[in-house]
């Protein structure tokens, strides 16, 4: 998901699960059509206005703050990680809100945790090295005042983990903390396996209980969404040959009790969505799915996406950001599309999903978007619903020097440019806040998060 140059692959609830995204207008008639509406006037906020200070672009009536940054002292007495990743805000009280903060931190980067070189030590961090540092990666939870946005509280909230890239707010006011990354017990110096969805209560003062959730599936993970409507977590992966996944829990809103862990498979439709050698996906026409059940989920061969799709499931170019409007979701691909700058998938749930019923009435899965120009909308990630119902989406561009952009996309299918990133990282993280006022966003690294207000009804 990050774009630093040491990983680069240069390949191919709170918060606002309730607001509308539905009934959107299918619109543009060709690729062509859709890269040209870019361009279009009367669409966004207008011309970006340079920022004075070199960090963030925005329209005119629009202003940010930075509410936190790398090296920061925090109240446990850490200072603040870097590499900030995926985020979600939550409401606490009438007067507070918290935002959980992923760091996307590697083994090897120890130096940049919230403990320095030394490394934390702690009885509740997953895992750690023989010395008995915990491994860097984890969450933060900031504190606000919801009006002032004063930081209020901020602390370490999941240790000892690896890359946690996104994940996805509950609608029982939880975290869902995925880890992009698959290292085995025994490899680079680390004891447990990774690989795993760590949940974190956004209330919880200090470190959570590191307990991963296996029955979600051992894989690249990168982020997650729930089904207000039915508990359902719907998941995407990493990879070029991804798979969408979606777990069924045993018992809504306890998912440490376990459940059934699907791939979605097309039905009438070409099983490859990437459109990699030419639009076999069409844009905006929907496809039935069904449903793939998955087995040794665990995933010791980290070959869950191949018997996956052995067994007929769709597969995806590297499934990153999702998010839940009004009965519906949306999820990025990076590097989908015939131009591989990048696709924006759209899926509805069947009135009776994951139940019995749902064959005779099927979940349908669309492509929304499709970038044929890095103008238009370049190596989509994170993503979030604005409260007037555009997507705001994250570039993540994978080029030596990087020029991202918050872009939105209008219900009808139009990509506009909404900020521009002065420096040179990448936009992560976006996310509400519950009034439905503030844009929060990190900066990955040096990991800042900043505090959008303006405008927001177009």
């Amino acid at each position: 998901m990050t774009l630093t140059l040491d990983r680069r692959r240069f390949a191919m609830g709170l918060g606002l699960t309730g607001i509308a995204f539905g009934g959107l207008v299918a619109c543009a008639e060709s690729y062509k059509a859709q890269s040209s509406s870019a361009a279009t006037p009367n669409i966004g906020y207008g011309p970006l206005i340079p920022d004075p200070d070199g960090l963030l672009d925005l329209p005119k009536g629009f202003s940010y703050t930075v509410v936190s940054s790398f090296g920061d002292p925090m109240d446990d007495g850490l200072v603040v990680p870097d590499k900030a990743d995926g985020m979600g805000c939550f409401r606490l009280d009438d007067s507070r809100i918290a935002l959980v903060r992923n760091h996307e931190l590697k083994v090897n980067n120890m130096a940049d945790g919230p403990a320095g070189k030394a490394g934390l030590r702690h009885k509740n961090a997953y895992d750690a090295l023989a010395d008995g540092a915990a491994l860097p990666g984890g969450t933060t939870t900031l504190v606000l005042n919801a009006r002032t946005l004063e930081v209020e509280a901020q602390y370490l909230s999941l240790a000892g983990t690896i890359r946690n890239c996104a994940g996805g707010i509950t609608p029982w006011g939880s975290w869902l903390s995925c880890e992009e990354d698959v290292t085995r017990a025994g490899e680079n110096g680390v004891s447990r396996d990774h690989g795993w969805v760590f949940e974190v209560p956004a209330a919880h003062r200090g470190l959570a209980n590191p307990t991963p959730l296996t029955a979600m599936g051992r894989f690249n993970h990168e982020a997650a969404c729930v089904d207000p409507a039915t508990g359902i977590v719907y998941m995407t992966e990493d990879r070029a040959d991804s798979l969408f996944y979606r777990f069924i829990p045993n018992e809504r809103g306890v998912l440490a009790k376990g459940g059934r862990l699907q791939a979605l498979a097309l039905v009438d439709a070409p099983a490859d969505t990437r459109n990699w050698h030419g639009a076999t996906f069409p844009l905006r026409t929907w496809a039935n799915a069904r449903w793939i059940d998955l087995d040794n989920v665990d995933s010791p061969k980290d070959d869950l996406r191949q018997r996956g799709a052995a067994a007929g499931a769709s597969v995806f170019a590297r499934g990153e950001g999702i998010w839940f409007g009004k009965g519906e979701l949306y999820f990025t691909c990076t590097n989908g599309g015939a131009a591989k700058l990048g696709q924006i998938m759209r899926y509805r749930p069947s009135l009776h999903e994951g139940q019995s019923g749902e064959q005779g009435a099927p979940g349908q899965l669309e492509l929304f978007l499709e970038s044929v120009d890095g103008a238009q909308f370049n190596y989509g990630d994170n993503l979030t619903i604005a409260p007037h119902g555009h997507l705001i989406v994250c570039e993540d561009q994978y080029t030596e020097v990087v020029d991202n952009h918050l872009r939105g996309v209008t219900p009808d299918g139009q990509a506009y440019p909404f900020a521009r990133v002065r420096i040179q990282t990448e936009p992560a993280g976006a996310c509400f806040s519950p009034d439905g006022s503030t844009l929060f966003v990190n900066l990955y690294s040096p990991g800042k998060t900043l505090a959008i207000r303006g405008p927001w009804q177009v």
